[in-house]
Order: structure tokens, then C-alpha cells, then sequence
């Protein structure tokens, strides 16, 4: 039976733990956060069964994958770059809409986000392309010119209903380029034009959105309640109207003033305020699993803001355990990186964890107050429906890596580290 058990969990066993870590905190955190879900269906154990089953089908998921040899995800790019753009395409035009995104397609019955997987994909064509055509002195100039042409139409097909998924990806890929070895002189070129960019675009958002509208909705979600579309979806009409989101979310950052609690508005602010009330009732050592209280008022307490629900159960103890999981993620993918004979399989295996570990920073930052309200859900551990066992493939990819990789020999691999 242990042989058996073994040859089935195979790669990286500290990659294993922190998956496995994840997942169990999920199960017990969503079942907690999810008290809103539980009224509505009036099953008590219906939430968390489904996201249990969902976790399960992840982790088959990482398995499956972890036993196809990273060479062969060189042989899929083409694939899945046309399937990224096709459904890219097809989400904008036909996609349904949630919280005033179009970000979801139907499909054999199954609804997903295509992001989702664009995302992944874009990880994948970057780390192709910089192993191609590395050299002696670093990446060659026209490395950055194919990384572009390709990540840029998709990261505008995403951005036009989901600008926080395009921002973290283009920093992912940003940071893969800058690994590559791409030359410096590009990459500050690149920042020089996107701060251009930003200043445009933020000026555009001015002219076009609408304050009004934009009070209507405090937040998009990438996984709702059923991680799927709410029962009244439609089709998403023309990208400008997210400009009014966009604007209401810019003022309301930049113009945050301090505000008596007796004077705090809980309507208008709702996500805010009872993320701030559930820090503060955790008392520092936490109420215990399953003892929050504001899981009942938080809106989406189950997956944008499940992190603050850890911190009131959990304490922050349990928050920065959950903080040592994705650095442990991170740095133990960079060794096993570092110690890759060959480039491809080295910048795919630090482009999935980059692109899980930033998601899950910023999910954590907005949920203490620090950076805006988006919409990211935290990797592996919100309520979700095909995210959760996607990025659960992306780990599977990152042991694929950790088992099949050719290895550098071990002085070769100690000196470089």
C-alpha cells in the first residue's frame, strides 16, 4: 500500500505538502465562510460537499499531470494558444455576466473562465520562447518582440472585462523576462511605455465611466457563490462599460479618508467595513475554526475575502502560516528551477509559481485594506469552480517539472545556487 501511495504522489514532496496544506485550510475555511450559501440552498452540507468534490477532481488533476513529462508541454502550446484565443473571443462577444463582468462560457454544461486558462498558456509561450532563444550573454532582443506579439492580444482580450487578471499576468510575465535575461534596456523601455499607458488610460476612465453607475457594484468575483454565473446571467455588452467601475474604484483609493466608526456607512461600504470588523474580532489569537461571526455579513466571506475569515478564525498565526505556504511554494519552485539542466523547464516551473503567488498577495493585500477592491480570488484555498481545479493543473505542471526535469549534476547545481 505505501508503494502504492508513493508512486502515485510523486515529484516534489514539499510541493505536495504545501498543496495539500492549502487544500485542507480551504475545506475547512470554506465551510465555515460559507453560511450565506447554506441559506440560500438550505442544505447545510451541499457548499462544502461540492467544493470538496472540486478540490478532489484538482488534486486528480496535479496527478495526471505530474506524469506527463514537462518535454511534452512544449507540444501543447499550439493548442492551447488557439483554444485561449478562440474562447478569449468568444467571452467577449457571448460570455456571461456576473456582477457586471462577462467572464464566463458554457460548455458540454460546465461554466469556466477562459482566463483561467489564457493565463497558464501565456506562462507557457513566454517560458518556450526565452529557453529558444537563450544565449551566452542572455536572451536574444528579438525574445522580447515574440513574447509581446503573442501575450499582448491576449492580455487585452482579458483586460477588457478583468484589468486586475491582466495587470498580475503582464507582472508575471514582466518578472519571466526579466529571469530570461531579456536586455535591460527593453525591459525599461517596456516600463517606461506602460506607466505612458496607465497615465492614458486612467485619463480615458475619467472621461468615459460614470460615477453613478460605478456605485453599483463594489466588486466582481472570479468565483462566486456556485462558481458559476448567477441563474439571471446575459450576454456582456460593450467593454466601456466597466470604465464606470473602474473610476468609482480609482476615486474611492485615492480619496479614503479616515472615518469615525459611529460615522462608517456599512451599505455603501459593505466589503471594507466587515473585512476590517473580522481583523479586528480575531483578537490576535483568533476565535477558532468555524467561530466567525462576520462570515454572515461579508459578501463573497467564501472567496475574495476569505483571507480576512482565516485571520478571525485563525488568528494571526494561522494568517502567516498561510503567508509561509506560498513562500514556501515559491522559493522551494526556484531551487528545484535552479537545478534544471534545461532553460524551458526552469522558467515554466518559476512562471506557474510567480503567477499563483502573486494572485495570492494581492488577494491578501486588498483584504487587509491595502490595495483596491478587485476581485481575485486566493489560489487553491477560495470557493471556486473551474479555477480551483485549474490552478490545481498548474501545480500538478509544477511537479511534472520537479520529477521529469533533467537535472544538472549536484556541483554544478550547489555552485549556482
Amino acid at each position: 500500500m505505501n508503494i502504492r501511495i508513493g508512486n502515485l504522489f510523486k515529484g516534489d514532496k514539499v510541493i505536495w505538502m504545501v498543496l495539500l496544506f492549502l487544500c485542507f485550510i480551504s475545506i475547512i475555511e470554506v465551510f465555515s465562510a460559507s453560511s450565506s450559501l447554506t441559506y440560500k440552498s438550505q442544505n447545510y452540507m451541499d457548499p462544502i460537499l461540492q467544493h470538496s468534490w472540486k478540490i478532489i477532481v484538482g488534486v486528480g488533476a496535479a496527478i495526471f499531470i505530474l506524469n506527463i513529462p514537462c518535454r511534452f508541454f512544449k507540444l501543447m502550446t499550439p493548442a492551447l494558444l488557439t483554444v485561449s484565443i478562440v474562447m478569449l473571443l468568444w467571452v467577449l462577444f457571448f460570455g456571461e455576466k456576473t456582477n457586471d463582468a462577462g467572464r464566463w462560457i458554457s460548455l458540454f454544461g460546465l461554466k469556466f473562465q477562459p482566463s483561467e486558462i489564457a493565463k497558464g498558456t501565456m506562462v507557457l509561450v513566454t517560458a518556450q520562447i526565452l529557453s529558444a532563444m537563450q544565449r551566452e550573454e542572455g536572451a536574444d532582443k528579438r525574445a522580447f518582440r515574440f513574447i509581446l506579439m503573442v501575450v499582448l492580444p491576449m492580455v487585452f482580450l482579458i483586460g477588457l472585462e478583468n484589468l486586475s487578471t491582466a495587470a498580475l499576468i503582464m507582472v508575471v510575465i514582466f518578472l519571466m523576462m526579466f529571469i530570461g535575461r531579456v536586455p535591460i534596456m527593453q525591459l525599461g523601455k517596456m516600463l517606461g511605455l506602460s506607466a505612458l499607458f496607465i497615465a492614458l488610460f486612467i485619463g480615458a476612465i475619467y472621461m468615459v465611466g460614470s460615477i453613478e453607475s460605478s456605485n453599483t457594484v463594489e466588486t466582481q468575483t472570479e468565483s462566486i457563490a456556485n462558481g458559476k454565473p448567477e441563474k439571471n446571467t446575459k450576454k456582456a455588452p460593450t467593454f466601456l462599460h466597466r470604465f464606470s467601475t473602474w473610476k468609482g474604484r480609482i476615486d474611492k483609493k485615492l480619496n479614503s479618508k479616515y472615518v469615525a466608526p459611529q460615522d462608517y456607512d456599512l451599505d455603501k461600504d459593505a466589503q471594507v467595513a466587515h473585512a476590517n470588523i473580522a481583523i479586528v474580532n480575531s483578537n490576535i489569537i483568533g476565535r477558532g475554526p468555524g467561530q466567525s461571526e462576520e462570515r454572515d455579513f461579508l459578501p463573497q466571506a467564501f472567496s475574495d475575502f476569505i483571507f480576512v475569515i482565516i485571520i478571525e478564525e485563525l488568528g494571526i498565526i494561522g494568517a502567516a502560516f498561510v503567508v509561509l505556504l506560498y513562500i514556501v511554494l515559491l522559493f522551494r519552485s526556484a531551487r528545484i528551477a535552479s537545478r534544471c539542466e534545461n532553460n524551458f523547464p526552469a522558467f515554466l516551473i518559476l512562471g506557474l509559481a510567480l503567477m499563483l503567488v502573486i494572485q495570492a498577495t494581492f488577494n491578501m493585500l486588498v483584504a487587509v485594506g491595502i490595495a483596491p477592491v478587485t476581485g481575485q480570488p486566493l489560489p487553491l484555498i477560495s470557493r471556486g469552480g473551474t479555477s480551483t481545479i485549474i490552478n490545481c493543473a498548474y501545480i500538478g505542471a509544477i511537479l511534472s517539472v520537479s520529477r521529469s526535469a533533467k537535472k544538472k549534476s549536484d556541483n554544478l547545481a550547489l555552485k549556482e545556487i
